[in-house]
């Protein structure tokens, strides 16, 4: 390997290693990372320390917090802090791996768009742009219609749903990489272009992957939340979030809590993943212009 290429090498290390001690050191990236994982432990740690179970019938319908309810009994007469330390499971994990899976196609879309260009190129843009046409929910909805509303469907539908926006960012980000002379270098050699992808670009735009990581998670459990909220998404009696605030909303005035706690969570999450998504952004900003100078 000559001087040059070994200089070409070591600058994403240089730069990723950067990133890194930056991100670490951001307020905005600690607090919203801090505030997700808070509301991710309590998804996991939470049936351990739910005094009944989810569906039990414990009471009359929407009785007052007391003793025996902390925070009162929902429609049915289930206790609410039992369903709400047992709904957040599914949202948790539904969120992440429909983000995983917005990144996963995302990331193949757009590097694929801005390394083969051409035909290629044009055939991916323009299969975005028709997803983009039809609202997400719309999309969303006729599926779940159809096939009904699995968890993994829900996951899978909302996953596709979000990868356009990422794929287009990823793109840009990929084009100003694949013309580089250590990429063109590879090609010339006969490097395989999936190799080329994963080893050489890839590396080169983890940065906005960063971002996009955050801001496809927000998506996600908006997205996730509103469709347990419209009925689309979880069935009763399974505990949920999104499904206890639908079916709680009628008795806000004579029992909130049922409709607080859960929105609260949602909203801690969301509000989480949106402060780390800006923090990233911001970190990624300032570190890319101290590279270029």
């Amino acid at each position: 390997m000559t001087e040059r290429q070994l200089t070409m090498t070591m600058l994403p290390e240089k730069h990723a290693s950067s990133l890194v001690l930056r991100l670490v050191g951001s307020t905005r990236v600690r607090i919203g990372f801090m505030l997700m994982l808070a509301v991710v432990a309590l998804a996991i740690a939470g049936p351990f320390f739910a005094p009944y179970g989810p569906t039990e019938l414990v009471g009359v319908p929407f009785d007052i917090p007391q003793r025996d309810f902390l925070l009162g009994t929902d429609t049915l007469g289930r206790d609410v802090l039992s369903r709400f330390l047992w709904g957040g499971r599914s949202l948790v994990w539904m969120s992440l791996a429909a983000t995983a899976i917005a990144l996963t196609l995302a990331t193949t879309l757009g590097m694929s768009a801005a390394y083969f260009k051409g035909r290629v190129d044009d055939a991916i843009m323009r299969l975005i742009d028709l997803k983009l046409a039809f609202p997400s929910i719309v999309v969303a909805l006729l599926f779940v219609t159809m096939f009904g509303s699995g968890k993994l469907l829900l996951v899978l539908l909302v996953g596709i749903s979000l990868a356009p926006t990422g794929a287009r960012v990823v793109r840009g980000a990929a084009l100003s990489v694949v013309g580089r002379e250590f990429v063109q270098h590879a090609q010339a050699i006969g490097v395989p272009s999936y190799r080329i992808l994963l080893r050489d670009v890839l590396p080169n735009i983890t940065s906005p992957l960063l971002v996009e990581v955050g801001l496809r998670l927000m998506w996600a459990i908006s997205a996730l939340a509103g469709l347990n909220f419209l009925g689309y998404g979880i069935q009763s009696p399974e505990a949920d979030w999104g499904l206890m605030i639908n079916e709680n909303r009628n008795a806000l005035s004579i029992q909130p809590w049922a409709v607080l706690a859960p929105v609260a969570a949602i909203a801690i999450f969301t509000i989480g993943g949106n402060i780390f998504a800006e923090g990233i952004a911001r970190v990624v900003g300032r570190t890319d212009k101290e590279e270029a100078q």
